[in-house]
């Protein structure tokens, strides 16, 4: 079982978007940031064009945590959907609406990732009338003007979401043969996993942070919110985890032999032999 390809709208469009996420977005001095900065306030890497003036060289300058972020396509749904095109700087009144509308929508199109992903699961089937119906309800929300997306209660939209995707997770994983582990929430700071068969474990919300995941077998895990910053997946299989993201894998470290499911691409930073 793979991924499919991740639709476009749920992929980060930089070069329609106003460089959002480099001024909506706070962050403090840091192992992933050189400095701090307040949120609605530019990066000063931000150029004119909303470009990034260190975008090859963000890891060795110590901005790590850029190259981490992944706003799955809610950067230029909120540039040119919500504001129609016009940016912060050339109508300074839209910019307050727009910088506290861009982390709204970036939940709301992570909800329609997982909620996209669930539906291609073939396993998930019985779950998926609802995940259409709670799809078409959070795409609806991301296409509203500026006010309503702003005042989304997203942790409720969130908790009825995550019902179903724990659905359709169950369905999946029980279709896995043996024991499945269930770690859900657990510590697993710096485990040593490697070469565990973790296929249809529960890793849900897990702390990997500099687990040694070397060759584990991770297929069909559900890793949806597992920290993954720093764990170690060099030769792990990952092709049929259920719910991983861009910004997990970028915050891990793996290698060429790292298999990664097809919806994914295999980070930059990682060594390519």
């Amino acid at each position: 079982m793979s991924h499919p390809s991740a639709p476009a709208e749920l992929q980060a469009d930089c070069a329609n978007c106003f460089g959002l996420c480099c001024v909506a977005l706070p962050f403090a001095a840091s192992a992933d940031f050189a400095r701090n900065k307040d949120a609605g306030t530019p990066c000063s890497n931000l150029q004119d064009d909303y470009r990034c003036g260190i975008h090859t060289r963000l890891r060795e300058t110590g901005w790590r945590g850029c190259t981490v972020f992944d706003c799955f396509g809610a950067g230029q749904k909120v540039s040119q959907v919500t504001f129609e095109g016009r940016d912060w700087r050339r109508h300074p009144e839209t910019s307050r609406q727009m910088f506290e509308v861009f982390p709204v929508m970036r939940q709301l199109h992570e909800l329609l990732w997982y909620a996209t992903e669930a539906l291609s699961l073939p396993a998930a089937r019985p779950a998926h009338a609802g995940l259409r119906r709670a799809r078409a309800k959070v795409e609806a929300l991301t296409r509203a003007d500026a006010g309503t997306v702003a005042g989304t209660d997203v942790g409720a939209l969130r908790a009825e979401v995550n019902v179903l995707l724990l659905e359709a997770s169950e369905l999946v994983r029980a279709k896995v043969p043996g024991r499945r582990r269930n770690h859900r929430g657990a510590d697993l700071m710096g485990a040593r996993l490697a070469g565990a068969d973790l296929r249809g474990a529960n890793l849900r919300g897990a702390y990997l942070i500099a687990a040694d995941l070397k060759k584990a077998d991770l297929r069909t895990a559900d890793l949806i919110g597992a920290d993954l910053r720093d764990a170690d997946l060099s030769g792990a299989d990952l092709t049929g985890s259920i719910f991983l993201t861009q910004a997990q894998l970028n915050a891990a470290r793996g290698d060429a032999a790292t298999r990664i499911p097809n919806a994914l691409t295999r980070p930059a930073h990682w060594p390519a032999g």
